[in-house]
């Protein structure tokens, strides 16, 4: 489960001050970059219905929403309640980020690294001598889930021992001195424990306690003012709720201090998480090198390449590259999605730990804000009506060579019509119809794919025709799916 940290070493009794101070601090910065390339009001329109709806048919009390396009925050707005305390939304109040943490603790050891501190390829031993088998896992397998270690908490609820607070040892001493799940490298498997070995190296390697170094290094620099987590679990900030199966949405219990620590650090605004992702688009904070160096996915042992790096993922969505993390407490949800590419970045806070909601936004919004690819409107309907009457003349024998370009006439010969009606007029009736995607061009012509769903069997259609609506099909081709 994403989670996230304690504060080392930093006093709580900042209180109030802290937080003001904080809202100041964002205030700042904020309107400049929102009027660098603002929304559309229809975008706007969008996504405030959008968001509305999520919260009203799911039950997630609130969220909190960033949008970054052109490399700005165009975007800084909340929704909801946000606890049984603070009822009117506030895109000020810091939520639990949880794992969205992990990819500032991975940019911190390579900053280390950078410093000639630390080498990310050093076996573990070399720093936490006392774990049974660090002599076979390096700080890079911690970074990257492929270490090994055993996840201290993989539900999606507190257990009994996290009414009791801890420290990170107690943590390493129960579930990090236990047998390896595998051997480091051959596989990935989330494991928060790693992480939590993975900051007690940097306090080593940094000579400093790690809430201190993320300050110096990352916060202070960006001028951002996160806050531990368990600072946050107060009347004043926003408050976590749960919901078992159908039930009522009611307030969660937060676990004890310290289970959250280095596994996920971190509560902040959305604004200020868009703020490092506004970093690593642009490459600064860190060098390009180490950028690409947390984004460059792992390979295993087998070959085989993972989607996550160091502290975040990178996949392809839809064309288009994205670099993203998810983030889970105990009534909390959260989503960072940077598509360093397009300058674009959506994050979705939620103080609800159940329907998905931060994962359906980010992809709602991203219709939204992104730039439309070239290939996506051409112009071209599907032509689903036409796709089922040229079919069913094939499959009745009588074909209409009206239809095709000469090229199609000549593939469909005498023998290519025998075998179509042969083989597809056993099937039986069409039962539908589906377009796998909007139509695109190609070699002059508009390239269609679709499915064909039979009772008992589904085939593919591959076609291509000459534009426009009546357009004459140059290929008219199907496949098993």
């Amino acid at each position: 489960m994403p989670r996230l940290v304690r504060r080392d070493n930093h006093a709580s009794l900042t209180g109030m001050k802290h937080f003001v101070t904080a809202l100041v601090a964002l205030a700042l910065p904020l309107q400049p970059l929102l009027a660098a390339q603002p929304l559309l009001p229809a975008e706007e329109t969008a996504i405030d219905a959008a968001v509305t709806k999520a919260l009203k048919e799911t039950g997630v009390p609130s969220a909190e929403i960033a949008v970054v396009r052109g490399g700005a925050i165009v975007l800084s707005r909340a929704w909801g309640k946000p606890s049984e305390t603070l009822t009117q939304p506030d895109p000020a109040l810091p939520y639990q980020i949880a794992s969205n943490s992990k990819q500032f603790l991975a940019a911190l050891l390579l900053l280390l690294e950078d410093d000639g501190k630390i080498d990310l390829d050093d076996h573990v031993s070399k720093w936490l001598p006392e774990l049974p088998e660090g002599n076979k896992i390096t700080v890079r397998q911690l970074l990257s889930h492929t270490s090994g270690l055993q996840d201290f908490w993989p539900q999606d609820y507190s257990f009994p021992a996290m009414e009791q607070p801890t420290q990170p040892m107690d943590i390493v001493r129960h579930w990090g001195m236990k047998p390896l799940d595998y051997s480091p490298g051959s596989r990935w498997q989330y494991s928060n424990t790693g992480f939590v070995v993975a900051g007690l190296i940097a306090e080593k390697a940094g000579e400093a306690p790690l809430w201190d170094q993320l300050e110096a290094r990352i916060f202070k620099p960006l001028g951002i003012h996160p806050f531990d987590i368990d600072e946050t679990n107060g009347p004043q900030f926003p408050q976590g709720y749960h919901r078992n199966a159908l039930g009522p949405v009611r307030a969660a219990r937060p676990p004890a201090k310290g289970w959250l620590w280095a596994a996920g650090e971190l509560s902040m605004t959305a604004a200020e998480l868009a703020k490092w992702d506004i970093a690593r688009m642009n490459r600064t904070l860190l060098t390009k090198q180490d950028w690409e160096e947390m984004e460059r996915p792992v390979r295993l042992t087998d070959g085989t390449w993972t989607t996550y790096g160091l502290g975040v993922s990178k996949h392809l969505t839809g064309g288009r590259w994205v670099v993203d993390h998810g983030g889970e407490s105990v009534g909390f949800l959260s989503q960072n999605s940077v598509w360093i590419d397009d300058k674009t970045a959506i994050v979705v806070l939620t103080n609800g730990d159940f329907a998905g909601v931060q994962e359906e936004l980010t992809s709602q919004i991203a219709e939204i804000v992104l730039p439309k690819a070239v290939q996506a409107d051409i112009g071209e309907k599907p032509r689903l009506d036409d796709v089922r009457s040229t079919l069913a003349g094939i499959t009745s024998g009588k074909f209409n060579a009206g239809l095709f370009t000469d090229n199609g006439r000549y593939y469909f010969n005498a023998q290519t019509v025998g075998d179509y009606r042969a083989s597809l007029a056993p099937l039986g009736l069409l039962k539908s119809v589906e377009a796998t995607r909007p139509p695109r061009l190609r070699g002059g012509f508009v390239n269609r794919v679709f499915r064909l769903h039979y009772a008992k069997k589904t085939l593919t259609l591959i076609t291509y025709a000459e534009p426009g609506a009546t357009g004459r099909w140059e290929q008219f081709m199907i496949t098993p799916a």
